[in-house]
């Protein structure tokens, strides 16, 4: 067995988007538990600087850098930082940022269906694109990306046209990664398809979380009570029946299949999509 005294990502840096709150803080805080240098991007600053913030006093190493990954010049201002903070070098992304914006396909907007395959194909892809200096190189080193998706993009979903699409596209977008950068750069890209993991996009949309947009725009976020209840889930009547461990996952667990997957334990894993669903839709 081998060793990690100063944890299994001792050195390395990685850049993780959406990570002031939800599944990306605790991914933050798991990968700064095991010594990696952790970049915290998200669109709200408050957030972003409080989870670097919690990271740095508690012993890890975090650096906040506030912004939002729509807008194409951040990415060259937030790989430019990782890439100091990282003393020249980053060894992971972690495309996690993400919302939905749902509708039927006879009634969704151009602008709903532009804005989620730009949050969720585009902008991944621009960041990759910007770091490619950073992970085609031959050092030695570990190089990982992952590109988080859903079932959604495996199975569709009634509702959600644009957010199936773009969580399709990721997968060929990880495969492609893998089949140009690991040939004789080592780097690894894997996809990681979530099933129901409680976040804010999951809970009530009675509780009226919402994403702003540049705008002014606010978008809902979450299921409606009913919805939830008709598929057994939620406060309602929260029994699962389609998931064969009857819960949904925490974000901590979601979490905790990135870091697994970034692990040097799965050194060998390229071009998957790893399903975290609970056991739901085998």
């Amino acid at each position: 067995m081998v060793n990690y005294p100063k944890g299994l990502f001792a050195g390395q840096t990685a850049i993780i988007t959406g990570s002031g709150q939800g599944i990306g803080a605790e991914a933050a805080r798991l990968f700064a538990a095991e010594g990696a240098n952790v970049v915290i991007a998200d669109v709200d600053a408050t957030k972003a600087n409080d989870v670097a913030s919690k990271i740095n006093s508690s012993g890890g190493r975090a650096l906040a850098v506030p912004g939002d990954i729509m807008n194409e010049a951040y990415i060259p201002d937030l790989v430019k930082k990782a890439g100091e903070f990282g003393n020249g070098k980053i060894h992971i992304i972690i495309n996690n940022a993400g919302y939905t914006w749902d509708g039927v396909i006879h009634k969704m907007t151009d602008k709903q269906w532009d804005t989620i395959v730009a949050l969720h194909c585009t902008a991944p892809f621009r960041l990759v694109r910007e770091a490619a200096r950073f992970f085609r190189v031959k050092d030695g080193e570990p190089r990982v990306i992952i590109n988080i998706s859903s079932t959604s993009g495996i199975h569709g979903n009634a509702g959600q046209a644009n957010y199936a699409l773009a969580k399709a596209g990721v997968v060929g977008l990880t495969k492609t990664i893998a089949k140009e950068w690991g040939p004789q750069f080592g780097v690894r890209a894997n996809t990681i398809a979530f099933g129901y993991i409680m976040t804010r996009l999951t809970e009530a949309k009675e509780k009226g979380a919402f994403v702003t947009l540049p705008d002014g725009e606010k978008v809902a976020l979450g299921i409606p009570t009913a919805q939830q209840a008709a598929k057994g889930q939620g406060p309602v009547a929260p029994t699962y029946p389609d998931i064969p461990l009857r819960r949904p996952g925490s974000a901590t667990e979601a979490a905790g299949s990135i870091l697994a997957t970034c692990s040097p334990y799965m050194s060998y894993v390229s071009g998957q999509t790893i399903m975290v669903t609970g056991g739901r839709n085998i």
